[in-house]
């Protein structure tokens, strides 16, 4: 498959894109969408990369403005990253704006650039570690973060904007995703950021099988977490388990981790994983203001029900599944 068909099909479009120059950037899929996802719209601030991954930092500039969240789900058949994301890097072009960056997924730093810039929930937003491109733009105190991935059935399109106007054309749809984790910033465009002095851990953090079990690259329950039911908050308590992952963060500059939310099955499947994600982000903001842990080194994700550890047909097992989990990242 060439990309003629959808660069002449452009040329059609683009005098009604160039028209709407001024109302921000009203993006024309490639491809039959079959699902999309608007978060409201909100006057906010987005830190969108301008650099690749390296030296341990992700180089940003801030925009405020309204910050409008989107992703669509695309029918590209077996079609490639670049022919999903080159007409609508041509649009972005010819609406005006000028590109700071493009790389895909080894030129950006992979599981370090992914999991330092905002990226919506699953299902809607998928995200392949191997397998993505990202194309950064600006027009004046305008932005555009566009982040295209795939499955093996599907593309997946993600498009950050901030200007003056939202962008057109999808009902919004709330669903309730926590803050996506805050990006390292970069010392030539934001001020840095000092962590609070790490608070020292008590003495079951220490235990010889949790450091060894961490050390072989295997998840570590926190079982430990109070959450209210059905909520996302956590109860204000001492947490061992915490304390232990902190510490063995901190023993090693290297070591970073995954934190993976995980419910029962009752309830709707997306309202789950929506749950489980922010149940993880609440871990992941515990770690960062309590211990001190660098936010970079700390992502956090939502597997909901589909990876339970014990049969949900009982109470004990839904108890045991309803869970937060750390998972050593590669290095």
């Amino acid at each position: 498959m060439t990309l003629r068909p959808f660069l002449i099909a452009f040329s059609l479009l683009a005098p009604g894109i160039l028209a709407a120059q001024e109302a921000g950037f009203t993006p024309q899929m490639p491809f039959p969408v079959q699902n999309a996802l608007a978060l409201p719209a909100e006057y906010d601030s987005y830190a969108l990369p301008v650099g690749v991954w390296q030296n341990g930092q992700l180089p940003v500039e801030m925009f405020e403005g309204q910050v409008d969240r989107r992703a669509w789900q695309l029918d590209a058949g077996r079609a490639s990253l670049l022919e999903v994301m080159a007409p609508l890097r041509e649009q972005l072009i010819a609406a005006g704006y000028q590109i700071v960056l493009d790389c895909d997924a080894p030129q950006c730093g992979g599981f370090d650039f992914r999991f330092s810039t905002q990226v919506l929930p699953e299902p809607e937003m998928h995200v392949d570690l191997n397998e993505f491109r990202f194309v950064a733009a600006r027009r004046g105190p305008q932005a555009v973060g566009l982040l295209v991935s795939r499955s093996a059935s599907a593309a997946f399109v993600q498009i950050i904007t901030v200007g003056d106007t939202a962008l057109p054309g999808l009902p919004v749809q709330d669903v309730g995703m926590a803050a996506a984790p805050p990006p390292v910033t970069s010392p030539q465009t934001t001020p840095p950021q000092t962590n609070p002095a790490p608070r020292p851990p008590s003495d079951p953090a220490l235990q010889p099988e949790t450091v060894a079990r961490l050390d072989a690259g295997l998840p570590f329950a926190l079982d430990d977490l109070v959450f209210d039911t059905g909520a996302a908050t956590l109860s204000h308590q001492d947490y061992p388990s915490l304390a232990a992952l902190a510490a063995w963060i901190g023993a090693d500059p290297g070591r970073r981790v995954i934190l993976v939310g995980h419910t029962d099955l009752s309830g709707p499947l997306q309202g789950n994983i929506a749950l489980s994600k922010r149940r993880a982000e609440a871990v992941r903001a515990a770690l960062i203001a309590d211990f001190g842990v660098p936010a970079a080194r700390i992502s956090a994700e939502g597997a909901g029900p589909l990876a339970p550890r014990a049969d949900n047909a009982t109470e004990e097992g839904r108890q045991k599944n309803r869970r937060v989990e750390a998972i050593p990242a590669p290095t």
